[in-house]
């Protein structure tokens, strides 16, 4: 046995400090969860209400604007069919609105302390081993917080993932940043240029494909999450995973990973082909 003069447990510390943020700011967190909430809701029906044929055109579309690729456009079309011939098309919708809210959340937050982390050594210091303990732990545990602070529903289920899905976007923003050519933002100083006009018209674009791919990661882990957090009353497809489990149903379970498959697929093709496109051009207009 662990002596238990070492022992020092910190659960009672955590629990102490999740009640006295539900008591002294619940109602910060409850505007939180209610602007959350509405932007969430008005997306999941607007989703829901579109045509399907016309949901897989703008998937066609937007593969095809990405690439310029016909195979890739049709086989994503063709990937988001499969979704609906196996009778899941409204679930899937579900589960795009909550990951669109969450991506969208994470790379707000995340690019802008990517952004922050390339321009200083020491808050990189400080930084990186929290977002290696953000990546390390395991995604069930962020349930628990979420549970605490805003109860059940699709609203823990979205900050959850945003700290889940958050460490890609931050590491790969700052990364890219930094691996800007030297010589380039030399140059861009030799000409007058501002701290601002420095950023966004150097380094940004330069690094937009490393970003992408940080865009790209953290949507996967977006979609990933979202179906663990089925679990705290998050709806879609990964609500269908849980209950094949429940009843022991191979076959709903099998039907809902497919169409998760097929889902993930379409996303990260899209993505990453936006990251290769705009490598493309700049190496191109270089």
């Amino acid at each position: 046995m662990f002596p238990e003069d070492l022992r020092w447990p910190i659960a009672g510390s955590i629990n102490r400090a999740v009640e006295w943020l539900v008591a002294n700011h619940g109602d910060a967190f409850e505007a939180a969860a209610g602007g959350v909430l509405f932007v969430l809701v008005h997306l999941e029906q607007f989703l829901r209400g579109l045509p399907w044929w016309l949901v897989v055109l703008a998937v066609a579309a937007a593969a095809y604007h990405a690439s310029r690729r016909a195979a890739l456009s049709l086989g994503l079309a063709a990937a988001m069919v499969l979704i609906g011939v196996l009778g899941l098309w409204d679930m899937a919708m579900q589960t795009v609105a909550l990951m669109v809210v969450a991506t969208v959340l994470a790379v707000a937050i995340g690019l802008p302390l990517g952004i922050a982390l390339s321009g200083s050594r020491r808050a990189r210091a400080l930084a990186l081993p929290v977002l290696d303990a953000m990546q390390t732990l395991p995604s069930f545990v962020y349930l628990v917080p979420a549970l605490m602070l805003f109860g059940l529903g699709k609203v823990p289920a979205i900050f959850a993932t945003v700290i889940y899905a958050m460490p890609p976007v931050i590491r790969l923003t700052d990364l890219g940043i930094r691996l800007v050519d030297a010589e380039v933002v030399e140059a861009a100083d030799a000409f007058g240029a501002s701290r601002t006009q420095r950023l966004f018209g150097v380094q940004l674009p330069l690094a937009l494909p490393t970003i992408m791919a940080g865009v790209n990661q953290t949507t996967m882990m977006a979609l990933s999450m979202v179906v663990i957090a089925s679990m705290i009353g998050a709806r879609g497809l990964g609500e269908q995973v849980l209950l094949g489990i429940q009843r022991l149903d191979v076959g709903a379970g099998t039907e809902a990973g497919i169409a998760i498959v097929a889902l993930a697929i379409v996303l990260d093709r899209i993505t990453q082909s936006y990251g290769r496109g705009g490598a493309a051009a700049r190496r191109a207009a270089g």
